[in-house]
């Protein structure tokens, strides 16, 4: 099934997707896609719920997010192209929860950069708490797959003292959505083909085969250290085409549009603008 929350910012209503693509109210069911609800998703045939009219704006596919995870270097061939040796075991930093925005909301360039760059990026999201899971047991608590745009201002997040957080975490750098995709309909986490076209021109081009650490590598090695809690978001890397790896590097600039896809996942189209 796909899940979606639509409405204004803060005031986003649980939806599902019906087999026709239509947009199904799913407010008599449950209150949000969040926490408890998360653990067994609703089991609901969509035509029975009240259709929603128009086009209204799409939030983010889960309410409630504690904890927003990325991995870097996680595609090897994004590591070449960023001059960085492969990782022996998964790079794990945290981008703030108040980067999260919806998928076409416009992405807005912080004061100061210079350098913010792209990242097409399969996201996880938690359904099950898990810690301590093995790898053959951390499927078994995903709640569903979607699309992340882990945007990154490179200055910050490399050229200043401290962690990637800083670079990762600025407002509106974490487009989430359009869907919430159950494991049963999205299929197969490591073979999904991932794109990012920046202005109507291909960017990135990849496949999640391509990782370096699966999905559930990853979901175990971070239960080893952290709970993972319903609602948490784990951004899985990012394929080659990235800004930085250019020659000369490409950064983004008022009026830039990005629109990504993911295999099954959905599409996201962001307007980048300069924060006022």
């Amino acid at each position: 099934m796909r899940f979606v929350r639509y409405g204004e910012q803060g005031q986003e209503r649980p939806g599902v997707l019906d087999a026709s693509g239509a947009l199904r109210d799913l407010s008599s069911i449950v209150s949000d896609l969040s926490g408890d609800v998360l653990v067994d998703l609703p089991q609901v045939d969509p035509e029975t719920l009240p259709r929603v009219e128009g086009a209204p704006r799409l939030g983010v596919p889960v309410g409630q997010v504690g904890k927003f995870i990325g991995i870097g270097l996680n595609y090897s061939d994004h590591a070449a192209e960023a001059g960085m040796e492969p990782p022996a075991m998964p790079i794990v930093f945290m981008k703030a929860t108040s980067s999260l925005s919806g998928p076409n909301d416009p992405v807005y360039l912080p004061r100061g950069s210079e350098k913010s760059d792209w990242e097409v990026e399969l996201g996880v999201v938690i359904g099950k708490r898990a810690k301590y899971v093995s790898e053959a047991e951390a499927l078994r608590h995903v709640a569903g797959y979607c699309v992340v745009n882990d945007v990154s201002e490179r200055a910050f997040q490399t050229e200043r003292v401290g962690q990637w957080t800083k670079g990762k975490s600025c407002d509106t750098f974490g487009p989430v959505g359009p869907w919430l995709v159950t494991p049963d309909e999205a299929g197969d986490p490591q073979s999904l083909a991932l794109s990012l076209d920046l202005n109507g021109q291909r960017m990135q081009t990849g496949t999640s085969a391509a990782m370096i650490f699966t999905v559930a590598q990853i979901i175990a090695h971070l239960s080893e250290m952290m709970s993972l809690n319903p609602g948490d978001i784990i951004a899985t890397g990012t394929p080659p085409g990235v800004g930085m790896g250019m020659k000369p590097a490409r950064f983004l600039t008022e009026g830039d549009v990005m629109e990504l896809e993911i295999e099954g996942l959905g599409r996201q189209r962001q307007e980048v603008r300069r924060d006022p």
